[in-house]
């Protein structure tokens, strides 16, 4: 079957931005592009002419009209194909955000060296895009929000992002079957990183549940069967809807936790799958076992482990990894440490980016000199609040520091991290994070995989030797806590622990409201069974300095 016109539209105006991405020949370019207008607006389908008339017809010519010929004979331009395999998959899916032309994508890819939508929305956040030409405020605004917005649409989401909507989701639910009859189940209940839907357990039959959305514009119904209800809001995600008249506990605890749970629990309490319960605590009452937190129900470890008295969001006591005004960052270091006071905060670690960050403002060992003395002026004043002196010091290519080691010495603690040619194999990763880990001046492994979650997987790494070279060197990891990035993954802190590692839950923060992300750090800590005295953070303030001294 022959393409249609727009079908063929389509690939010129593909192949028009694509040229100018590639920085080709702009001549060709608005050629293409003028090429796929006329094409959309032609009342005669193409395949209906001869390449004498297409060449003719204005807009087109005898060279768009070759083109033409080969896509209604093989179904694909080849010169397109050609620059398409050229151009990494996150590059191309930008041209689907509103307000990012080509010019715009190709400063990004190639300057900024971002190539996936995911660690474009991260720069935003980090305040990056606003330090290029031609991406001001207002445009990093714009693109934020058209990435925000296209992202909705792609049906996963971050655990932070659902937090959003969850109150007003509960609320509704709550009071159409009451409050007592309403249960959060599923991953937003386990406290997944990511989900693609969000679930809750109800007391009432699906004849019940299904009127309640019958409304004037009702969600879409994915999936309905006897026990549930699958639909998908306007905002693209999921809501998935369980009916429990007489088995509210069983449910709700089959519905809980990861499978190796289950599988696990099932296979030692039987009685589970038995008998129907009416709550959890019935249910584990009949086991004979004190009840399990859903967020601990990842695998068998806690069935016969007693739980530990999990970190909580109080525990943290300090912010550690920040940005200022001084590298990428969006407020002063005054400002910053005034606001964690107000917080109730004891002390500050600023940590701006290194030299080899140009492109995040990084400090030189000049400004390095200036922004100490203004960290000892406000010390002065805001004691006994301490701002801490750091650096994120990047971890380059061949596994050296950015700076010497007499610049090093200068700092109270160093945060080490890779920011740079994250496509590497994991004998290169390996050689750098170890590198990093063995010079006498890292404190903290920053970020340790570089992972930006559903968007970048990060580089691959040997986790065990990592934390095996960190428990001899008495280097901390951290728990990166932006819910993009929430690295390291929580299934390694149990592992971490058992070594003697500190794991240090850091907002990783280029702005005051950044402060805010060490709760998902803390959520994400649970889930791998973190306690408060395993956290760096949660040291107070002399507890800290009497850490660093013991190191130094």
């Amino acid at each position: 079957m022959s393409l249609d016109n727009y079908a063929i539209a389509d690939q010129f105006s593909l192949l028009s931005k694509l040229t100018d991405i590639h920085g080709g020949d702009s001549f060709k370019s608005r050629s293409y592009g003028a090429a796929a207008f006329t094409i959309e607006k032609l009342p005669q389908p193409l395949a209906q002419m001869s390449e004498s008339d297409m060449a003719s017809t204005r807009g087109i010519g005898a060279s768009a009209a070759k083109k033409i010929m080969e896509i209604l004979e093989t179904g694909s331009l080849s010169a397109l194909q050609e620059l398409i395999s050229q151009t990494p998959p996150g590059v191309l899916e930008m041209l689907s955000i509103k307000g990012l032309g080509p010019k715009k994508i190709a400063t990004i890819w190639k300057e900024m060296e971002i190539e996936s939508i995911g660690e474009l929305l991260y720069a935003c956040n980090e305040n990056r895009l606003s330090m290029f030409k031609g991406f001001g405020e207002k445009t990093q605004k714009n693109i934020q929000e058209g990435i925000e917005f296209y992202l909705q649409h792609q049906g996963s989401f971050l655990y932070a992002e659902v937090t959003a909507w969850y109150p007003n989701i509960e609320a509704y639910l709550k009071k159409s079957f009451g409050a007592d009859k309403v249960a959060v189940t599923g991953a937003y209940r386990n406290q997944d990183l990511t989900m693609d839907e969000l679930s809750f357990v109800i007391a009432a039959g699906i004849d019940k549940i299904k009127p309640v959305f019958q409304t004037a514009q009702p969600p879409e119904i994915v999936e309905e069967t006897d026990t549930f209800i699958l639909y998908k809001l306007k905002i693209g995600l999921k809501l998935k809807l369980y009916s429990a008249v007489s088995n509210f506990g069983s449910v709700l605890f089959a519905t809980s936790g990861h499978e190796a749970f289950h599988q696990a629990f099932e296979k030692r309490f039987p009685i589970v799958k038995e008998q129907e319960f009416n709550s959890e605590e019935d249910l584990f009452k009949k086991a004979g076992i004190s009840p399990i937190l859903p967020i601990l129900r990842n695998d068998a470890h806690f069935i016969d482990t007693p739980t530990p008295t999990l970190i909580q969001p109080g525990d943290i006591k300090g912010i550690i990894h920040s940005h200022s005004t001084w590298s990428d960052g969006m407020n002063s270091i005054e400002e910053m440490a005034k606001a964690c006071i107000e917080q109730g905060y004891e002390y500050l670690v600023i940590s701006d980016h290194s030299k080899a960050a140009a492109y995040a403002g990084g400090l030189s060992e000049e400004k390095i000199k200036e922004q100490h003395k203004e960290v000892d002026r406000l010390n002065k004043e805001l004691a006994p609040f301490k701002i801490f002196k750091s650096i994120e010091c990047d971890i380059l290519g061949d596994g050296s520091m950015d700076y010497r080691d007499e610049i090093l010495s200068t700092f109270d603690l160093v945060i080490a991290s890779v920011h740079s040619n994250l496509k590497m194999s994991e004998e290169k990763a390996m050689m750098r994070l170890l590198s990093a880990i063995q010079n006498k001046y890292t404190t903290i492994l920053g970020h340790m995989t570089g992972r930006l979650l559903l968007s970048r997987s990060g580089y691959p790494v040997d986790h065990k030797t990592i934390i095996d070279a960190c428990a001899e060197y008495n280097v901390v990891i951290e728990l990166n806590a932006h819910p993009r990035r929430l690295d390291i993954d929580w299934s390694w802190i149990p592992y971490a622990t058992e070594k003697g590692v500190f794991i240090s839950i850091d907002p990783d923060a280029h702005a005051i409201e950044g402060y805010h992300d060490c709760l998902y750090g803390v959520l994400a800590a649970q889930k791998g069974g973190l306690t408060k005295e395993q956290n760096l953070s949660s040291m107070t303030r002399v507890q800290l300095e009497e850490f660093l001294g013991r190191r130094k």
